[in-house]
């Protein structure tokens, strides 16, 4: 990138809704910048659950970086990660040594799993954040159905058609709703010698009810159309261990093979290297504009961002909140590089608009409420389903998830049914087909 002594220097790291929301809208302003990301795209991660349940595939929720900045000329994109942040020198520093100075930086790094100091679980019930984390979990889905095909014991083959998700929230009721969705309609005559409709799906709370941050009558009806789809859904209960053969409530064992964690988030230990105040989560307690306290130049976004809401509390790690952030910050950045002045933005600070909550539960069902409004059922899922591709970057995939959704609407088909890997052999044999 090239340096220049007139032109300002911003450095973004992360390339998620937050970031790449900030770099749009800097793209005719006098400024250059530059993204760093420790992968080479953008990911769409309200569907990653959709990817590992293979209703879409990798391609469908993902857009590469280059492709998206090759037209914005003040952008150069480094595929790297950021280890060090010296907030006082103005340096960041990557995992190879390379160092940048910048006069401004975001840090929307988003989150990651957390197992609340359990991480020996981590092997045992992956969490979902990342494609490769997304067609893991899909491999070890569909492995367990052919695993489960080859088996003569029932008490064995029962183990492989256990699925069970922790947490019920967004995702994990999500997870739920889409893996009974492929038991029930997707593979039911797919198999000869077990019956997938057999499968059991357990969701698990710790909280006294699915979807905390909905109204609880948006959470009833969640659970009572869980259940309809044949999902156990258990809550107060919280989960006290995760072996090979399944998972711990207290005196509850639940045999599976199939365990998915959907719990919690923690923030990805860089932001620790800017010493300053941090929440128990790890998210960056920021001031009114988004900065960090007494580096106006230097701002969080995003999950990893503490920001305060009218009402006290944190605002929600959520795609529209990165969005809001990223844009609001683009507008203050413009005015200051242009007039080389405060803007009155650093004095109003952010203000987030709040547009609701959306979750869906399966095909032609979801819920959600906009301020008062509290909608379910066909009407829920439209609106969750525009909303998200409306989200989406790109024309290319907008076109191919909406495609993929009317498919699947029609024919309950899923096209990204793909197992990569061989099934490990150490099975029984099966003597007879």
């Amino acid at each position: 990138m090239k340096e220049s002594k007139e032109r300002k220097r911003l450095i973004v790291i992360g390339g998620g809704f937050a970031g790449l929301n900030l770099i749009f809208g800097l793209k005719h302003a006098p400024i250059d910048i530059l993204l760093i990301d420790k992968r080479n795209h953008h990911l769409f991660q309200p569907l990653l659950y959709q990817v590992a349940t293979a209703t879409l595939s990798p391609r469908d929720i993902c857009t590469s970086f280059r492709e998206l900045c090759a037209k914005q000329k003040n952008t150069t994109v480094l595929m790297g990660e950021v280890v060090s942040i010296d907030k006082d020198q103005k340096k960041v520093i990557l995992g190879n040594g390379d160092t940048f100075s910048f006069d401004y930086l975001a840090i929307g790094v988003g989150s990651k799993h957390s197992y609340f100091g359990n991480d020996k679980w981590e092997s045992l019930a992956p969490g979902i954040k990342t494609i490769t984390d997304a067609l893991q979990i899909r491999e070890h889905l569909l492995s367990s159905f052919e695993k489960a095909e080859r088996l003569n014991s029932i008490t064995e083959t029962h183990k492989y058609l256990t699925f069970v998700i922790v947490g019920g929230g967004p995702t994990g009721v999500e997870f739920a709703g889409s893996i009974a969705e492929l038991i029930k309609k997707t593979m039911h005559e797919n198999f000869r010698n077990i019956k997938t409709e057999k499968s059991k799906v357990f969701l698990i709370e710790a909280f006294d009810r699915i979807l905390p941050p909905f109204h609880p009558k948006l959470s009833e009806r969640t659970k009572l159309d869980l259940e309809k789809l044949g999902v156990t859904v258990l809550t107060n209960h919280a989960v006290t261990d995760i072996t090979e053969d399944g998972v711990k409530l207290g005196n509850l064992f639940i045999e599976s093979k199939n365990v998915i964690w959907a719990a919690g988030n923690s923030i990805p230990s860089i932001v620790k290297t800017l010493n300053t105040e941090q929440d128990k989560q790890g998210r960056v307690i920021v001031e009114k504009d988004l900065s960090i306290p007494n580096h106006p130049n230097i701002f969080v976004l995003g999950d990893a961002a503490h920001f305060k809401s009218k009402k006290g509390t944190p605002l929600p790690g959520v795609a529209t909140v990165a969005v809001q952030q990223g844009k609001f910050l683009a507008s203050l950045l413009k005015e200051e590089v242009k007039k080389n002045r405060v803007p009155k933005h650093r004095h109003i600070g952010f203000k987030y608009f709040d547009k609701g909550n959306l979750a869906t539960i399966g095909t032609g069902k979801a819920v959600g409420n906009i301020g008062k409004f509290k909608f379910t059922g066909y009407f829920a899922w439209l609106i969750w389903a525009v909303v998200h591709i409306a989200y989406l970057i790109g024309f290319r995939n907008r076109l191919s998830v909406m495609l993929e959704w009317t498919m699947h609407y029609l024919t309950d088909a899923r096209s990204s049914r793909i197992i990569h890997q061989t099934i490990d052999e150490k099975l029984p044999k099966r003597e007879t087909w």
